[in-house]
């Protein structure tokens, strides 16, 4: 029997500068496509500093296989604008992309576009944005639809998507509103890997990064070397966090804990605004044999946080291969 197979998709660590910002993700995106992950991560938001739709574009002309995860938020496009990307990519070259459903950005950034819905009514937008795209993609006929931020009347997207290249939907978020949107229409759910590694575990997808070396000691010294502690990025944080009616965001903040626990589990990044999510620190053995306890449970995909270094790349994808399943 073939044994189950992680699907990965790294993701840079936050990049605060526009003039490497596009070397860090090619860097990133031609390590992936070269070790067969399934594709990069790409985020959407004001602060941004090129399109997703754009940069989705530019990876798959330069890489052979990879397959982008592409960050879509109802708030910046119509679902037949996406839809039509998603076609596009197709007729163009034949590949397949990812779309991570998402509802969030700064408040101050909806307040700027003039999006005044509530939390649980982006969400309610947001299942109706993944209905109403992914009837546009398969429907040999034209689209009716009635909802209550879209209507279609006889919408029609041209060429028909071939099956095989259907893009597949993540949806993230800690919120009911999030899970039951998941729920309804059947994307993957997303969550951040929890503290006690076990709580929530039986999910589909999970979001956190790796730092690994030979032995534990080894990785945790260079750890605390690599992410250290900072108050003017503690500072920062925490203006996003009052910035924000994400409930996973303001979930980790909550937690406030920068220690490095015994099980490998650690916030430090996330607090010092070096990363969007936990990391989970420990040798290639020990992060291997965790990553075939979340599969176990259910765990067939990640975005995982990835420092933009050789190096640090390398060591991932030990700590990967030690999983049996990449």
């Amino acid at each position: 029997m073939t044994p189950p197979r992680l699907r990965v998709f790294p993701a840079i660590s936050r990049n605060r500068d526009p003039r490497t910002y596009v070397g860090e993700l090619m860097r990133v995106a031609r390590f992936a496509d070269q070790n067969r992950f399934e594709g990069i991560l790409l985020f959407e938001g004001n602060d941004v500093f090129v399109e997703p739709w754009a940069m989705a574009q530019h990876i798959i002309a330069e890489t052979a296989r990879s397959s982008p995860l592409i960050a879509v938020n109802p708030v910046y496009m119509h679902p037949f604008t996406a839809a039509k990307f998603v076609s596009s990519f197709a007729q163009l070259y034949g590949r397949k992309v990812y779309l991570n459903m998402i509802t969030g950005t700064a408040v101050s950034d909806l307040q700027g576009l003039g999006d005044d819905a509530s939390h649980a009514n982006r969400y309610v937008r947001l299942g109706e944005f993944v209905t109403l795209m992914r009837e546009l993609l398969s429907s040999p006929r034209p689209v009716n639809f009635q909802g209550h931020f879209y209507r279609a009347r006889h919408l029609q997207l041209r060429p028909r998507l071939p099956p095989e290249l259907m893009p597949e939907f993540l949806i993230a978020g800690q919120s009911e509103a999030a899970q039951r949107v998941a729920r309804e229409t059947r994307c993957i759910k997303m969550q951040m890997l929890p503290s006690d590694l076990d709580r929530g575990r039986d999910v589909a997808g999970m979001n956190f990064g790796i730092f690994a070396r030979e032995g534990r000691e080894e990785a945790r010294q260079a750890a605390r070397a690599r992410f250290r502690d900072n108050v003017d990025d503690r500072e920062l944080l925490a203006l996003t966090v009052e910035n924000t009616d994400s409930v996973w965001k303001r979930h980790l903040y909550a937690g406030q804990n920068a220690e490095l626990a015994d099980n490998g589990y650690w916030l430090l990044p996330f607090l010092t605004f070096q990363a969007d999510c936990p990391y989970l620190v420990g040798s290639y053995a020990e992060i291997g044999t965790k990553l075939r306890e979340f599969a176990a449970r259910g765990l067939t995909t990640i975005m995982l946080d990835m420092v933009a270094d050789e190096t640090e790349m390398q060591h991932v994808r030990k700590a990967l291969a030690a999983s049996g399943m990449f």
